[in-house]
């Protein structure tokens, strides 16, 4: 294990490598199993089970053989956890549901500690093939209702489709703001409000103008160069972003306040949910609150989970080209400030031995809070979980 601070981080497997580079992955939210994408076409699928001591045991469940013509670039589940997305080199998004196996017996499937099966076996199946990108397709994500579904490409753009009955979706808006790629796409966790990154070094944001279309309300700026990845706060009063530049920056949306005193024109910043009405009527504003420079080269992953400790904003995970696994425990200010101090609570370096770390995710469902897992350059993916540090307990 490698400690710093309060935790530490705790090997717990090494799932069955690609045959090329590890691009991409994504814990299935209902469901037991996750997913991991590459440059060899595939999506591997693996289940994991609870058993006694709190261990977690993964197997491999199934290779998915994609249609993708080049490297899937990225996967994502539907809230649902029975609808995989693909972003693939080849331009297109790639639609997968599982067979139903009708001799399968209802009590097959691994079970974990919450009681919660498995998909089973059935074979994975494309069902649907989303095309209209020009050119590779970097990242993938469906908004929490599961009706959306954001698509970025290497063409500049942003699409946005709606998610219909019968596997059919209808493009509702493409979204031509940024002027260089389109790195990554990220959902708000409970508002439609969508963020991408860029390689001009900028984050959007986007809501939907009822009686238009989409449209880009605020553009992010302080990195000094590309936006790898990008990821909300469980809460959503956050938006963590991980650049080239070697740092991790966290925004806020900040409205005016009553500093609650005896003059009630006395105004402050106050960090303030953000919402799709707010943000289409322009009140307040989106404010850089930290900045995390403790990796030595880019970083391309970033992670925010709800962590373990029962207060705070939760644990942020980020991982890159230094090999490193960082994570720390993120707090709100106890004054009237809205800067946030993360604290960093572990590190694992060289997680990947010498390979660059090219996702970082945190397992989303209830009593996993604690464990996350890593895809790299060396075509393995890792399942790790934080401990608190025997040293830290002991003082």
């Amino acid at each position: 294990m490698a400690a710093q601070g309060t935790h530490e981080v705790q090997p717990l497997a090494d799932l069955e490598s690609h045959s090329d580079r590890a691009w991409n992955l994504a814990w299935n939210p209902k469901h037991p199993l996750i997913a991991s994408c590459s440059a060899d076409k595939t999506v591997r699928l693996s289940s994991y089970a609870s058993s006694s001591g709190n261990t977690l045991s993964f197997k491999s469940n199934q290779t998915i053989q994609t249609e993708h013509l080049k490297t899937v670039r990225a996967v994502a589940w539907s809230p649902s956890g029975k609808t995989l997305a693909t972003a693939s080199f080849d331009s297109n998004v790639g639609i997968w549901e599982q067979e139903q196996d009708e001799d399968e017996d209802d009590e097959d499937g691994d079970v974990d500690m919450a009681g919660q099966k498995g998909l089973g076996n059935g074979e994975w199946e494309c069902i649907g093939t989303l095309e209209g990108h020009e050119t590779e397709c970097k990242s993938v994500a469906y908004s929490s209702t599961g009706t959306l579904l954001a698509s970025c490409s290497r063409d500049k753009s942003v699409w946005i489709w709606e998610v219909q009955p019968d596997a059919e979706f209808e493009c509702m808006g493409v979204l031509l703001e940024h002027s260089q790629d389109v790195k990554c796409v990220a959902w708000h966790p409970h508002e439609e409000i969508l963020a991408s990154g860029s390689y001009d070094d900028t984050i959007k944001l986007y809501v939907d103008d009822p009686s238009d279309d989409w449209y880009c309300f605020t553009t992010l700026k302080g990195h000094e160069s590309t936006v790898w990845s990008i990821a909300w706060s469980p809460c959503g009063r956050y938006l963590a972003s991980a650049s080239d530049d070697k740092t991790v920056r966290i925004w806020a949306y900040a409205a005016a306040a009553s500093d609650g005193g005896a003059d009630s024109k006395n105004k402050v910043l106050q960090v303030k949910p953000p919402s799709v009405i707010s943000s289409s009527q322009g009140d307040g504003r989106w404010v850089q609150v930290a900045v995390l420079d403790s990796h030595e080269r880019s970083v391309y992953s970033v992670s925010w989970g709800k962590g373990n400790n029962g207060s705070g904003l939760g644990w942020l995970a980020s991982a890159g080209g230094d090999g490193t696994i960082r994570v720390w425990d993120v707090q709100e200010s106890e004054d009237s400030s809205i800067a946030l101090n993360p604290k960093l609570i572990a590190s694992y370096p060289e997680a990947h031995g010498v390979f660059d770390v090219n996702c970082v995710s945190w397992n989303p469902r209830a009593g996993m809070e604690d464990v996350f897992a890593t895809a790299a350059d060396d075509g393995s993916v890792k399942i790790w979980r934080i401990n608190p540090s025997k040293e830290a307990g002991s003082d």
